[in-house]
């Protein structure tokens, strides 16, 4: 099987990533309702503080039942300086931020409408850093089951820990915490993130 097929994420974690290495296709499912307490709006970085979860504040409704295209970001509140800031203070000294941060900021300040569309946008831009050369496509329809591709849709990356170690930020401060958002690895690895990468994936099953 040469494709996966996953739900949308922003800046989705770590372990996520060294399924795609080996696989030619991405799939984005964009045919199931919205779930709440999920990547599809969060992501963890490690702070000063410890892993902090960054969440994507949406419009006011009954966003789990809602097909995930239809959702709505909120801008009632100002959090794309907030997690703007966050990101800044937390990854402004390591090694690669300087060549990430000004492409993230230009995502931000487009302030899309739609979940949907920002998180397409955000894995394009990481796909590209991390070059990996994958086609990305979305969903034709709901399948509950997927005979010909790698289904993780819901998985719960929270429980794959790796203990493949690289340096962080705060690591003298907290130890080596695994499997954050793609972002702590991108900013402290930069282009030799898809040799740690690699290195996971010759563990998965």
């Amino acid at each position: 099987m040469n494709s996966i097929i996953q739900e949308t994420q922003i800046f989705g974690p770590i372990g996520i990533f060294a399924h795609y290495l080996n696989k030619n296709e991405i799939i984005v499912e964009k045919h199931e309702n919205y779930q709440k307490r999920s990547f599809r709006n969060r992501y963890d970085i490690l702070t000063t503080n410890g892993v902090l979860r960054l969440t994507i504040p949406l419009c006011k409704g009954k966003n789990n039942k809602m097909p995930i295209t239809e959702v709505k970001i909120a801008y009632d509140d100002n959090w794309v300086d907030i997690h703007l800031q966050t990101i800044r203070s937390a990854y402004g000294k390591s090694p690669y931020f300087e060549f990430y941060f000004d492409g993230l900021e230009k995502i931000f300040a487009k302030k899309h409408s739609l979940l949907f569309d920002f998180n397409m946008e955000c894995m394009l831009f990481i796909f590209n850093k991390l070059k990996l050369p994958k086609t990305i496509s979305t969903s034709d329809s709901y399948q509950s089951k997927y005979d010909n591709s790698i289904d993780l849709r819901n998985k719960k990356w929270d429980d794959q820990q790796d203990h493949s170690s690289y340096v962080q930020v705060w690591e003298d401060k907290f130890g080596f915490t695994p499997n954050l958002s793609i972002l702590d690895l991108l900013f402290c690895m930069g282009p030799e993130s898809i040799s740690y990468l690699r290195k996971i994936e010759q563990k998965i099953p």
